[in-house]
């Protein structure tokens, strides 16, 4: 049923205040990367998943281990390697002489799940992890277990090696909400790196204390869907998508490498992630600043290259920058 729209501004700030202290709560452990722990909380609310690309070092784990401890989540880290099975991750049906066959869970029964490396996997154990993330249970044996909320996968994958990899098909790609770049420290951020950094200290020692917890967040989600977008702005979601699809029409120049636009998926995705990020500045209405901010996360991995654009090493990063700039803002 749809979401009557509508809620109370100091509700939403009273959010904002809530998720500012589990920012403050991550910057104790986690230093920069703020456009990554903004992307996750906006992943988070909109009750999606996101995929990280980044090198090796950059605090990945940790970022997503902290979130955890913040929320008050139960975490579970898979790290994909190529002889996983899908019952590594979901579970399996399990004998004994004394009880008779009973289930063991697998790591997937958790609130929070870091899915490392998972283009080490081959696609058999990704699309146990994907079927999980889109249907929210999973069936061991002849029983379905319904997964727990909140219920929030971080992938992650590393853009060096190709040697024993299996990358993401598209399609299987699109299914996660975000997909963000997780990039180098600057200088400053690397200097304090050296003194507070987990080879350092243990996780305890650096006072991680949970400032909201599973109920809240459920609650938070039921609510970002209640933040006000006019029509004029849901049309403009759906003009950058369509802008992906018919280049020429909005005079999209780099719309020439572009084989695939984006899905319904990426208008979907546009509408509610600008609602969460609307949230996350204490805002009960959605302007076109909030769809620009969260465009690049939603559409970088929805639009696909032809052989010209991956020849030239065209980014779809340079499309969508075009796309926004040349789509009419209401």
């Amino acid at each position: 049923m749809p979401v009557a729209e509508g809620i109370d501004e100091r509700v939403v700030e009273g959010y904002m205040r809530k998720l500012e202290e589990v920012k403050r709560e991550i910057s104790k452990i986690v230093v920069g990367q703020k456009d990554v722990v903004n992307g996750l909380l906006v992943g988070l609310l909109c009750n999606g998943h996101v995929l990280i690309e980044g090198v090796p070092g950059i605090a990945k784990t940790l970022l997503i281990r902290t979130l955890s401890r913040v929320t008050g989540c139960k975490f579970k880290r898979i790290q994909f390697t190529v002889d996983l099975l899908p019952t590594d991750i979901t579970g399996i049906t399990a004998y004994h002489k004394d009880k008779g066959f009973y289930v063991v869970k697998g790591p997937i029964f958790a609130n929070f799940i870091l899915a490392d490396e998972i283009n080490r996997a081959p696609p058999k154990v990704q699309s146990a992890l994907l079927e999980a993330m889109g249907e929210r249970q999973v069936t061991i044996g002849k029983e379905t277990f319904k997964l727990e909320d909140p219920f929030f996968v971080m992938a992650t994958q590393n853009p060096i090696e190709t040697a024993g990899t299996y990358p993401l098909p598209e399609a299987q790609i699109d299914r996660f909400l975000l997909k963000l770049f997780m990039g180098y420290p600057d200088v400053h951020e690397e200097q304090r790196i050296l003194s507070q950094n987990i080879n350092l200290y243990k996780f305890e020692d650096f006072g991680i204390k949970s400032v909201i917890y599973p109920n809240e967040i459920v609650k938070m989600q039921e609510d970002v869907k209640k933040i006000y977008m006019s029509k004029k702005i849901e049309q403009y979601c759906v003009n950058i998508t369509d802008a992906t699809r018919n280049p020429k029409k909005y005079k999209i120049k780099t719309g020439r490498y572009v084989e695939w636009g984006g899905s319904p998926r990426m208008s979907i995705c546009l509408f509610i992630a600008s609602k969460a990020n609307a949230l996350l500045h204490g805002k009960n209405f959605v302007i076109p600043d909030f769809v620009k901010e969260i465009a690049h996360s939603v559409m970088r991995h929805r639009i696909i290259l032809n052989y010209e654009g991956l020849a030239e090493g065209i980014k779809t990063d340079d499309i969508i920058k075009e796309v926004l700039a040349k789509v009419p803002v209401p």
